[in-house]
């Protein structure tokens, strides 16, 4: 049986080159000629049915292609099985930064083999000087990018533990704030919360980040949605069901030096709890915040193609709102045909980036 889910034509032929995927929804890519073929989703790369299927994904491709790589792409992170794989083969490796390559699957998608900018909108992606980046406008460009901007960071309290406890990144936004004293008494009932400003004074066990997916959990824990959740994104995406009518919270951003704050968007929030209001202000907002952003990139850079790539984008309500505000400037939005915007499509961007690398 086929391991091949998708074939996607290239804007180029490329050197063959196989591309490991990343830890979460792994998936691998192998191009060969001007077409990328990438697997089947294996899972993520913690459990030994994920791994193998992984391992066995990479043999039956290239035995079906009948294709020797000339290269093998992985992600910076050191410690995923995909990237200690890479390194062990007798190839060439090329690592690749997440978002880059988030940008570069949408790009690829599209056919486009030209320089974009890049809204890369995510949980977790491993910058070059191992910050926790999630919030990323970047300027793509053949194998090369530059980082234009980011979200501001926010802290991280418990580290990975905050993605599935949306009410610690609310409580890292009301330290941010400067109203940590806040914290125990809006989270009573939740043990860890009568510590948790003085662990943020002391900056222990939280690392900031600029996620956007930790921004959106932020609002949530405000507006008291699934504070302790289930899975990664269950917030998130009951806040989205709530939208009904986005609005834009006026001054509910600054952008200064590249960075955008929506700190004043969570202050409202935190003031104004009604969950369904909270979420159309908060959507609106964020798209209106975003779309600014990258329409001053647009204009500095010279560049009018925006490529949104990142798990965020599977919010329809951001992926719509943003592709008509940036549609309304002027400015060319390209997501998402058929491979997944978020980590799923992550090979295939690596694929197109170490493909067009000189090694």
């Amino acid at each position: 049986m086929t391991a091949i889910a998708q074939t996607i034509a290239l804007p180029a032929p490329v050197p063959c080159t196989l591309a490991v995927g990343a830890f979460l929804k792994n998936t691998i890519c192998v191009t060969k000629d001007d077409r990328a073929y990438l697997s089947v989703v294996h899972g993520d790369l913690g459990t030994p049915e994920a791994i193998n299927a992984f391992d066995h994904s990479v043999t039956t491709i290239l035995a079906e292609l009948d294709a020797t790589p000339t290269r093998v792409a992985h992600d910076l992170h050191p410690d995923f099985h995909s990237t200690r794989f890479a390194q062990a083969l007798d190839l060439p490796h090329v690592p690749v930064q997440h978002h880059h390559a988030h940008a570069a699957s949408i790009a690829a998608e599209h056919g486009i083999d030209a320089p974009v900018l890049a809204l890369a909108l995510d949980g977790f992606g491993l910058g070059p000087g191992n910050q926790a980046w999630g919030g990323e406008l970047l300027y793509c460009h053949g194998a090369t990018y530059q980082r234009l901007g980011h979200l501001a960071p926010l802290r991280q309290p418990g580290g990975d533990r905050a993605a599935r406890e949306p009410w610690r990144m609310a409580a890292a936004a009301l330290h941010k704030l400067g109203r940590g004293a806040e914290i125990a008494g809006r989270w009573p009932h939740i043990k860890p919360a009568g510590l948790l400003s003085s662990i943020l004074d002391k900056g222990l066990n939280s690392p900031p980040t600029s996620s956007a997916g930790r921004l959106f959990d932020a609002a949530c824990g405000l507006l008291g949605i699934h504070p302790l959740a289930e899975f990664e994104g269950q917030a998130p995406m009951a806040l989205e069901a709530l939208v009904t009518d986005p609005r834009i919270l006026a001054d509910g951003w600054v952008l200064a030096g590249g960075v955008l704050d929506f700190a004043p968007l969570l202050a409202h929030l935190a003031d104004h709890p009604e969950p369904g209001t909270g979420a159309n202000l908060f959507h609106g907002t964020l798209i209106a915040g975003l779309a600014h952003w990258a329409e001053r990139a647009a204009h500095q850079s010279q560049c009018r193609t925006i490529v949104l790539g990142g798990g965020c984008f599977f919010n329809k309500v951001l992926v719509t709102g943003l592709v008509t505000a940036l549609d309304q400037r002027g400015l060319t939005a390209l997501t998402a045909i058929n491979v997944s915007p978020g980590d799923p499509g992550l090979s295939l961007g690596q694929a197109w980036i170490a493909a067009r690398t000189e090694i």
